[in-house]
């Protein structure tokens, strides 16, 4: 027997032993990604702590009003935001506040728009995006974790496969 089976084995014996179940890992009790210590103001400039969405899947788009690919994948993140209620959607704009409240009242979408001003092309890059191009979406899982980064204009149906996954 090799020495990792055996220890293997024995873990799980012992376990069990004990009147216990096999050890697994706790994935739920590692810390959600730093990313949600951020907080970003709103259309009405109220902040927003992105750690008020743990809990539920988050899809967070990065785009911007002068991005074409961004303004052509919004209604495809509608229609995911209005089918997976189990899930959050939010738009972080790397945008100005005017641009984005102006492009709001021609396109309408039901999940927030936040606000990350140029600031949010960093952020892009410290959640992976080194490009820093645009559109970006990053998707986390309920507890907060990375589980999806899709650069480019996401493909609905490879979206809503990784969305049912999690929830």
């Amino acid at each position: 027997m090799k020495r990792r089976d055996f220890l293997r084995w024995t873990g799980v014996s012992g376990a069990l032993a004990l009147g216990g179940a096999p050890l697994a890992p706790r994935a739920a009790a590692l810390p959600p990604d730093p990313f949600y210590a951020h907080s970003f103001a709103d259309l009405s400039d109220t902040q927003v702590a992105l750690d008020s969405y743990l809990g539920k899947p988050l899809v967070l788009n990065f785009w911007a009003t002068w991005c074409p690919p961004c303004v052509k994948e919004m209604p495809d993140l509608e229609v995911l935001h209005q089918k997976y209620t189990a899930a959050h959607f939010v738009g972080l704009a790397v945008d100005t506040a005017v641009n984005v409240r102006k492009f709001g009242e021609k396109v309408k979408v039901s999940y927030p728009l936040l606000l990350a001003g140029h600031g949010g092309i960093k952020l892009m890059r410290d959640l992976g995006n080194k490009q820093g191009g645009l559109p970006f979406t990053v998707v986390f899982d309920a507890q907060g974790r990375i589980a999806e980064r899709i650069l480019g204009q996401v493909e609905p149906s490879k979206l809503e496969r990784i969305i049912s996954g999690l929830i």
